[in-house]
């Protein structure tokens, strides 16, 4: 009797393990795979990471070697283009452009992971106080967010960008990280919010588990998935952010550093009469680079969302 159990449990078993159910990670992960969108974001992505990464091994030449500044005349407008060696020409300080370019990946990256990172921490605080305490801690939170959110991005990053003496990178960076902070907060508190009155949340505090651990332990977990998929998103937005700041005059003004948020504002104001490429080719790679993170972010968005399962 127990050998014709065992004969008809084995087909079953056979057939529970191939019909395992899949964690939502590793269900998104295959949806995003078979999604056009999502491979070509995560391509454009990867390919500028790894370019940022090892920048100063594929530039050709020195980025802030002045080999060709004696044939710069800005006087005349003259700043040589293509010729051999120099694909992309030379700068108004006779510097290889294409070099600049590359290494000015390392530098936009920077700015957008560390205004990304700055964001989500600080936006992240304001959520979890709101979301886990509620009542004037929330009042109090969310009437701080409202006030950041009246203004436009734009002019909130100039406004702050416009408080420092001196401008360089770290005021492009919290200028563009305070911008997004509203937006960290209040998604994080609707989640958190979500997930106070889940059935596992009123389990742990049922049998008298602390608050704290409930918190970090059963809420923050479970809300963090639309957090990380905004940060993909705003990781684009901040390095849009950043170049029109450089644009406007309000970023680093060091002319040795390669940024093209930097390129693209010096080049826009200064030079787009007598060598446009100069502006043409930081922005076409800010407009690439945004628009990966973008279809990545997206796509990430749809793979999570329960409503798009099939």
């Amino acid at each position: 009797m127990n050998t014709l159990l065992n004969k008809r449990k084995e087909p079953i078993d056979k057939l529970a393990a191939t019909a395992g159910g899949r964690s939502l990670a590793g269900e998104a992960i295959r949806r995003m795979a078979r999604n056009p969108v999502a491979i070509t974001g995560a391509v454009i992505t990867t390919l500028f990471v790894l370019l940022a990464i090892f920048a100063q091994l594929l530039a050709p030449k020195d980025p802030f070697d002045r080999a060709l500044q004696g044939e710069v005349e800005l006087g005349r407008g003259i700043i040589p283009g293509s010729m051999p060696g120099y694909p992309l020409g030379v700068d108004d300080f006779g510097r290889d452009f294409l070099s600049r370019l590359i290494v000015g990946a390392q530098q936009t990256l920077l700015v957008g992971v560390c205004a990304t990172l700055i964001g989500v921490t600080i936006g992240m605080v304001i959520g979890v106080l709101a979301g886990a305490f509620g009542g004037w801690v929330d009042t109090v939170l969310m009437r701080f967010v409202d006030v950041l959110l009246s203004v436009p991005s734009l002019l909130l990053a100039i406004s702050v960008a416009a408080l420092f003496a001196k401008p360089n990178q770290w005021t492009v960076i919290i200028a563009v990280s305070i911008v997004s902070v509203p937006i960290f907060a209040r998604l994080l508190r609707g989640a958190m919010l979500s997930q106070r009155d889940a059935d596992h949340v009123l389990a742990a505090t049922s049998l008298g588990v602390k608050r704290h651990t409930v918190v970090f332990r059963h809420m923050l977990p479970n809300s963090l998935g639309p957090v990380i998929v905004q940060a993909t998103l705003t990781l684009a937005t901040s390095i849009i952010e950043a170049a029109a700041l450089s644009f406007l005059g309000l970023g680093d003004p060091d002319p040795s550093r390669a940024e093209w948020g930097l390129m693209l504002g010096k080049a826009a104001r200064q030079f787009l009469d007598i060598r446009p490429e100069l502006a043409y080719y930081p922005a076409i790679a800010i407009i690439i680079v945004a628009l990966g993170f973008t279809l990545l972010g997206e796509s990430m968005r749809e793979a999570l969302d329960p409503k798009n399962r099939r």
